[in-house]
């Protein structure tokens, strides 16, 4: 029945995808606006595609096993209440000569209605699930779902799909046509190699433009994430996001091709029962990104299933789900998660603004990257959780919390440079022989080093904790940075605190700081606006302090 939260009210519904590989269920809590919150995720491996090529049909066993797996989750979903469940069926169903005969026995035996989609709507159901999760509004990028018997491509420009391609190259589908040996011989890899080249180049041919990224889901791009995170000896706690280059990618499949089956069964990461199609499937994804021309994978957990969810959504509530905007759906999630962590939100804020206007008045000078503002204003935002668990150490903690924190719209190595950051907001400076930061290549150790400099100063500018500067602005005096502090009152504390912490500043940038308070007039805005602040210049007699750090 439909729940309410607030004067919110929400509907649940079911959505189910009946895979090559393995049929998933995902039950979730939804509102008109398009967000939802999931209840439960259950999948079950079913090998519906076992045997499709040879004999061009489902076999009975796979078909007897797919029921009661139907079975078993519309039970579930029904203990949720759903409003609806909608059911799809893909690569395996849609090619079988005995489609028509599973669909008959699954409405008669589960009492489900499966919608076999074309490989055109499982293309648009996979890119609405990515376009909701990535930006792609600047990105010429491929966006690719690979299941157990096809490999969808959407090309897309600047959000816009180009064109959709269904490629015969699943997981399972390959490893049956064309691994015959146990480690994998290097006949079998040639074969495998070419037959994806041979499908490539007569399906897809040359493309109207070379991808910036591709982002890949699907049961193999998990496999591969998770692999890839225990090679690093890093654990996230999704892998939407998650990035890894050709090479890496490369890599790990010479790693797994090399190992017999019982031996890939025990790789940390991957689950036993794929440990026999797992080879196929990272070929695949390695010769796309060679043929593609692509350096750069990202990954994404959800795939049709939430294409599924909120097409349904949008049934329900008669409207198109609204796409989530990214840095203003990220920068929610992290306030979100602040409080969920019982932080201290007006000095937090206050400390965020501080920061961006730092970043700002900086940006162009020191040739801050763009991107970076996002991470220093998370940062700040969350940079004292580690109160939740205690003040010793607090900063410790708040790293381990962001590390392992459901920040939506961050990448996982989004997360971890905020967490980063965040973590030398005190203390010790970044450094080698710390392992959070040695783990880091020398660009993001540099983006650490760069953002916890400002977010220091910047949590010194309101040490007192009583939100006294309205604001900051930057001037550059030969080879020292000079700081306007607004504030009605002259703040001692804080622009001792500033001195304090601005060391590490002077270290990195390589610069010397000094600090100018600047009388500000009391603001009578409700709403605690920037003050206006008087005209004088720091270098005329008007009174005005100058302390050098």
């Amino acid at each position: 029945m439909p729940t309410e939260t607030g004067s919110a009210k929400r509907k649940r519904l079911a959505a189910i995808d009946i895979g090559s590989n393995s049929i998933r269920l995902m039950v979730a809590e939804a509102a008109a606006d398009g967000e939802y919150r999931v209840l439960d995720d259950e999948k079950h491996t079913t090998r519906l595609a076992h045997g499709l090529s040879r004999n061009g049909k489902l076999g009975e066993q796979a078909m007897t096993a797919s029921l009661e797996t139907l079975k078993r989750m519309k039970a579930i979903a029904e203990g949720y209440a759903v409003e609806h469940i909608g059911v799809i069926a893909t690569s395996a169903v849609r090619e079988a000569a005995n489609r028509r005969r599973f669909v008959r026995l699954v409405r008669d035996q589960v009492g489900l209605d499966v919608n076999v989609i074309s490989t055109t709507e499982e293309g648009e159901l996979s890119f609405r699930s990515v376009e909701r999760h990535f930006n792609l509004k600047h990105l010429n990028a491929a966006c690719v779902d690979l299941g157990g018997g096809s490999a969808e491509i959407i090309f897309a420009t600047k959000g816009i799909i180009e064109d959709i391609f269904s490629l015969p190259l699943g997981s399972v589908r390959l490893t049956e046509a064309c691994i015959r040996s146990d480690p994998l011989s290097k006949e079998d890899f040639a074969r495998l190699k070419k037959r994806i080249r041979r499908n490539f180049d007569e399906i897809v041919g040359k493309p109207d433009f070379t991808p910036h990224v591709m982002i890949g889901s699907g049961g193999t791009f998990t496999a591969l994430a998770n692999i890839s995170m225990r090679m690093r000896g890093t654990v996230y706690s999704s892998v939407g996001g998650y990035e890894m280059s050709r090479s890496e990618v490369r890599h790990t499949l010479d790693y797994l091709r090399r190992l017999s089956l019982r031996q890939r069964q025990s790789v940390p990461g991957l689950n036993a029962d794929r440990a026999d199609i797992i080879v196929a499937g990272v070929c695949v994804i390695e010769r796309l990104m060679k043929l593609l021309r692509v350096n750069r994978l990202q990954m994404h957990e959800r795939g049709i299933r939430d294409g599924l969810l909120l097409n349904l959504i949008g049934q329900a509530y008669g409207k198109k789900a609204r796409l989530a905007d990214d840095t203003a759906d990220a920068l929610t999630a992290v306030q979100q998660f602040a409080s969920a962590c019982g932080y201290e939100e007006q000095h937090s804020r206050h400390v965020a603004m501080v920061a961006t206007q730092l970043f700002d008045g900086l940006q162009e000078r020191l040739q801050l990257p763009a991107e970076e503002r996002l991470l220093l204003e998370a940062a700040a935002l969350l940079h004292e959780i580690g109160y939740l668990i205690n003040y010793e150490k607090h900063h410790q903690h708040s790293y381990h919390l962001i590390m392992h924190g459901n920040l939506r719209g961050l990448s996982p190595k989004q997360r971890e440079l905020i967490a980063n950051i965040a973590r030398y907001h005190r203390r010790s400076g970044p450094k080698s022989k710390h392992a959070n930061f040695a783990r880091l290549d020398r660009d993001d150790r540099k983006v650490v080093q760069r953002q916890s400099a400002i977010l220091r100063l910047a949590d010194g500018l309101d040490r007192a904790h009583m939100q006294r500067i309205k604001g900051v602005s930057c001037h550059w005096q030969a080879n020292r940075l000079l700081i306007s502090i607004m504030a009605e009152q002259m703040p001692d504390v804080d622009l001792w605190g500033a001195q304090s912490k601005g060391k590490l500043f002077e270290k990195v940038f390589k610069i010397k700081l000094a600090f100018v308070w600047r009388p500000a007039e009391k603001s009578h805005k409700a709403n605690g606006a920037v003050a206006k602040v008087e005209s004088r210049t720091v270098a005329s007699r008007s009174g005005a302090r100058s302390l050098e750090s």
